[in-house]
């Protein structure tokens, strides 16, 4: 699983997290990890990319 905070207090996806996510899965997976999720975190919001359809 991974995880990181927007400081700025609104979980939303950019880009750049939806692709970085997507290498990082395809990395792990050339040695047998699998993804289970990714979740923004920001103030009292979570997004998680599974609910997204992102992952």
């Amino acid at each position: 699983m991974f995880a990181h905070n927007y400081p700025s207090g609104i979980a939303n996806q950019s880009r750049a997290d939806e692709m970085i996510t997507q290498e990082l899965k395809k990395a792990l997976a050339l040695v047998d990890v699998r993804v289970l999720g990714h979740f923004i975190v920001g103030g009292n919001e979570t997004l998680p990319f599974v609910e997204a359809g992102l992952l």
